[in-house]
């Protein structure tokens, strides 16, 4: 025979309460975190220390070949979910690049690169700061690709002496990119919202999600990204002298393995970063320089603590998620980035 239970409300409306209060913890601890933050915050400089951590120069008092790491994508600042810097830092690494044309002890650069491209205007710095170096103290430069360097993560390696790729590396993706255009005007009318975009001039709106592009916007768009590819493509060709023609055959956007990439003169050989400081020190005399790596790190006790804390994972309804995916779509206007390695 089954047992029959009886439960009267002061039991129900009790367990009620336990389980709220569970589904509270998490967030109340989450809360307590995030409000301690921005009380530290308001102390000033020294907090900033303590959240960000503190680099020190370079302090080098023997010859040595730096090398430089551009992880992730080549974007002005990546961050984490409490605003701690992670990966690829632009400034911190132009930075570092004119420490290092500065310091008389240093004798060469490897740029080792795992990205999948990003921005025009930080790719194009990170080049010609690369080029700045060579050109002022007659250094070596080398790239060593990682996993992948394509579209941005292929352009800044143009102007090393010599690319090393492993042999497993996916990289060219030679081509440029706007992002992908949403319409959802349509999507709006179904939900009844309507929208009024005020602008000085017809164009001055173009790419608004709200309304279709006409075919002159269209047109216009697409001028922006033939001139950033037709840069892209001419360097290529001065870099690695390739004939123009020959450049253009193989920018077609695709991505190509190590081999094929040495096949089409994209890179010069295949290895890791070991082979490449042999490589550098057999061919430049420099077997007695030590190898020091120039890493961003992060100091910051506070900052590797909240590295470690998993954010409660909420819910949103599909019209939100949707909105997510478009905004994040659009963070770069015009990109050397490799769609597909993006993520």
């Amino acid at each position: 025979m089954s047992e029959i239970r009886e439960y009267n409300i002061e039991d129900i409306e009790a367990n009620k309460k336990k389980n709220k209060n569970r589904g509270k913890k998490s967030f109340i601890i989450f809360g307590c975190i995030i409000v301690g933050i921005i009380i530290l915050a308001m102390m000033g400089n020294f907090v900033k220390s303590i959240i960000l951590g503190e680099e020190e120069d370079i302090t080098v008092k023997v010859p040595y070949i730096a090398t430089l790491y551009v992880n992730g994508l080549i974007t002005q600042v990546q961050t984490d979910t409490f605003g701690i810097p992670i990966g690829y830092q632009h400034k911190w690494t132009i930075k570092k690049i004119d420490d290092l044309m500065a310091d008389y002890n240093n004798r060469g650069l490897i740029l080792f690169i795992d990205s999948p491209g990003g921005g025009i205007y930080e790719s194009d710095e990170l080049y010609l700061k690369l080029n700045d170096y060579k050109e002022k103290t007659g250094r070596p430069v080398y790239a060593v690709m990682g996993s992948m360097a394509t579209s941005g993560g292929y352009y800044i390696s143009t102007p090393a002496d010599k690319i090393i790729a492993n042999r497993n590396t996916l990289t060219g993706s030679i081509g440029v990119t706007i992002g992908t255009f949403y319409d959802i005007s349509e999507f709006l009318e179904r939900y009844g919202i309507k929208t009024v975009t005020i602008t000085a001039g017809e164009n001055k709106a173009m790419g608004n999600m709200v309304k279709p592009l006409t075919d002159e916007q269209k047109e216009i768009f697409q001028s922006l990204v033939d001139n950033a590819y037709e840069q892209f493509i001419n360097i290529v060709s001065e870099e690695r002298e390739i004939e123009l023609e020959q450049v253009k055959k193989l920018s077609d956007g695709r991505i190509y393995t190590a081999k094929q990439a040495i096949d089409l003169q994209l890179v010069d050989d295949i290895g890791n970063l070991e082979y490449a400081v042999e490589d550098m020190k057999t061919n430049y005399n420099l077997e007695d320089c030590e190898v020091i790596d120039v890493v961003y790190r992060r100091t910051s006790l506070l900052g590797s603590l909240l590295g470690e804390v998993s954010i409660p994972d909420i819910k949103s309804s599909d019209v939100t998620a949707l909105l997510d995916i478009i905004d994040g779509n659009g963070r770069f206007p015009i990109s050397y980035e490799c769609e597909i390695l993006k993520y």
